[in-house]
């Protein structure tokens, strides 16, 4: 069977055309599958984490060793999501010498922001499975939500977010206590 772009094509969320192995600083949040609270809860708005929620943060520690030209700055382990800053830094990389800035038929790219997360949920989900005795459980939801950080004063609201973000989780659009509960006719 011939592949047909047109009918497999998945909409990417990325930038068009952004060069995402370039230097920069991004603001990461990944969910969980069906948004499940598998990583702990908040309590007193304080995260208390499970033991797939250290896994995850063991994990997030660990991008540098297998990224060196990432470094991290704010996270927090929320009960279904994550929140993150990654600073990527490209020495030689960038308009002079354009790498492709997307992955291409499920091939990673080297040194680009999209690879370094694949790796992370990877490395999660390889990690929580052998925790639970699974060998493919999905951990993640599809995808995750990337915002370019674009000067100090971005950075540092968001750095500041994701300190706050265990404190405001009885207001969180992601707390399922919050969901409303379907009405008959609504899908």
């Amino acid at each position: 069977m011939k592949f047909d772009p047109a009918k497999y094509h998945r909409r990417s969320v990325r930038l068009l055309d952004y060069d995402y192995t370039q230097s920069g600083a991004y603001f990461i949040t990944i969910c969980t599958k069906e948004r499940e609270c598998l990583f702990g809860e908040v309590i007193d708005g304080e995260m208390w984490l499970s033991k797939i929620g250290t896994v995850v943060g063991e994990c997030w520690k660990a991008i540098p060793d297998h990224f060196p030209h990432v470094v991290l700055d704010g996270f927090v382990v929320m009960p279904n999501h994550i929140h993150g800053i990654l600073m990527i830094y490209a020495e030689g990389r960038g308009t002079a010498c354009r790498a492709p800035t997307t992955e291409r038929f499920s091939r990673p790219v080297a040194h680009s922001l999209p690879t370094a997360i694949r790796s992370f949920k990877a490395a999660v989900t390889r990690r929580v499975n052998e925790l639970q005795g699974t060998s493919s459980t999905p951990v993640w939801q599809r995808n995750y939500y990337e915002h370019v950080i674009r000067n100090e004063e971005e950075l540092h609201s968001l750095r500041q977010y994701t300190v706050d973000n265990p404190l405001k989780w009885a207001l969180d659009q992601e707390n399922p206590a919050l969901r409303k509960p379907l009405t008959h006719g609504q899908k």
